[in-house]
């Protein structure tokens, strides 16, 4: 361990007395809140299968760090805010981060920044197909019983680049050198399913035919009779996206751009809607839905048309489904689509929460694996937060139930429920807030390692209810959730 020279500053706001601030000599951290989620961790095996499914092709007796110390370095490290490789030349010293990888404080520190870079530069493209089953094999894991109905969300965001990273391209709608990482996350959990790195001017469909195979393929060898649901945006709306879903009896609702054509179908919707809304002074939405055939399909498709007019003027959307409802509600269908919303919330949780636009390698394998890092962190994260939530009690029958609520009445139930449970509803900044951003020191004797925490902390409480329940979580192998 860095021992610090000994120096000290003295602060003269206090006015009555100077505020001295010195360095000591005993090991301490500042992210304690991580132990905990290293537990539960240790209970479903995360970073330990992801660790086994990489091929280490170093030569053993020289090893220093293995693959499972350094997987857990970078993933509790992108857990606690520090999402470069760089970050852990100051972290590989830390007591705490030792902890997480298996090693004593007293023990040597742990991979430095180069170390680090060469590990993600030598994962080879086997190893990144098996972390594709490893995301698969965990998410099947995830459900204690075999579920009817599964929803899964594709998206994209962009990850703008700096220097000469392979397959990197100047974007024309961001204006920027980017990747453009996607990612299939699934409704009913929260958890990132799949995740795939296009290159930076890449169709964000590229490949997602071939994704949905895969998925479908895993999902019906465990449960042949789930119903499978596939949402995206207009983005996903291809021909190769409709005939994969229809073959694989997929259900699916797809955003579709409006065309001269579809306009016109709908523009006494929207004259409709404008003209009650002018009579009323209350906002419109109205719907309709008909057969349209695009001339690059081979037989019609059912579309539904949403039309809005309120105060900030107008609003047309439409959507392209197969399912088999829509025909009947077709304003279900665009209700149940347009939940899709809450799928942008892993997006802003991967990219932002969990800083996966900062994939800064040179070669593009290795960025892909940066971005599997990143996946599985955010995995832990969700699996913890939906293991520990404490939701409200449902709505009693006297009142509306939740799904009903509109307007400032959703709004404020919203907020109730995230201050009645904020680890349960938090994201990755609330979790560091409230968990794992907090200082502790480390004691290590013959016979125990001690993690003091301080007793003023306005979060102990919360620390302690985590902890109780990860240790009552059963070990991998015990239970199938």
């Amino acid at each position: 361990m860095s021992i610090q020279p000994a120096w000290q500053l003295s602060f003269g706001f206090l006015g009555s007395k100077p505020v001295r601030v010195e360095p000591c000599e005993e090991p301490l951290t500042s992210d304690a809140g991580l132990l905990p989620i290293r537990q539960f961790d240790e209970q479903l095996g995360l970073t330990a299968q992801f660790a086994a499914a990489l091929r280490d092709g170093r030569h053993g007796p020289f090893v220093s760090h293995t693959f499972a110390e350094m997987t857990r370095s970078r993933v509790y490290g992108i857990l606690a805010g520090y999402a470069d490789q760089n970050d852990h030349d100051q972290l590989r010293s830390d007591p705490v981060f030792k902890l997480l990888a298996g090693r004593q404080p007293s023990d040597d520190e742990l991979a430095s920044q180069p170390t680090l870079s060469r590990f993600e530069n030598s994962i080879d493209i086997p190893s990144l197909w098996r972390q594709r089953d490893v995301l698969m094999d965990q998410f099947l894991a995830s459900f204690k019983e075999p579920p009817r109905r599964l929803t899964f969300d594709v998206d994209t965001f962009d990850d703008p680049t700096h220097g000469q990273q392979q397959l990197t391209f100047f974007h024309g709608y961001y204006e920027q050198y980017q990747y453009q990482p996607r990612l299939i996350t699934c409704a009913q959990n929260d958890l990132v399913v799949m995740v795939c790195l296009l290159h930076g001017t890449a169709h964000a469909a590229l490949g997602v035919d071939d994704d949905l195979e895969y998925l479908t393929r895993r999902l019906r060898a465990k449960w042949p009779d789930v119903v499978i649901e596939l949402r995206g945006d207009s983005g996903m709306a291809v021909p190769a996206m409709y005939d994969v879903c229809e073959r694989l009896n997929v259900q699916y609702t797809l955003g579709l751009r409006l065309n001269p054509v579809l306009k016109n179908r709908s523009d006494a919707l929207l004259a409709q809607a404008v003209e009650q809304y002018e009579q009323t002074g209350q906002p419109q939405r109205l719907f309709t839905a008909f057969w349209y055939q695009a001339q690059s399909w081979p037989a019609p498709r059912w579309v539904v048309v949403k039309a809005e007019a309120h105060a900030e003027g107008t609003n047309r959307r439409a959507v392209v489904t197969n399912r088999p409802g829509a025909v009947v509600l077709p304003q279900a269908t665009y209700d149940a689509y347009a939940e899709r919303g809450e799928s942008e919330n892993r997006n802003k949780e991967i990219k932002c929460g969990m800083e996966g636009d900062r994939l800064s390698d040179h070669r593009y394998l290795a960025n892909l694996f940066r971005l599997y890092l990143h996946a599985a962190a955010l995995n832990l994260l969700v699996r913890l937060r939906s293991y520990v939530a404490d939701p409200p009690p449902e709505s009693s029958a006297a009142e509306l139930p939740q799904e009903a609520f509109a307007g400032y009445a959703r709004q404020r139930f919203f907020n109730q429920r995230r201050e009645r449970d904020p680890l349960g509803e938090g994201h990755p900044c609330t979790w560091r807030m409230r968990l794992i951003k907090v200082a502790a020191r480390v004691i290590e004797t013959t016979r125990h390692i001690t993690v003091r925490l301080s007793g003023s902390w306005p979060h102990l409480e919360h620390y302690l209810q985590v902890s109780q329940q990860v240790l009552e979580h059963p070990p991998a192998g015990c239970d199938s959730g």
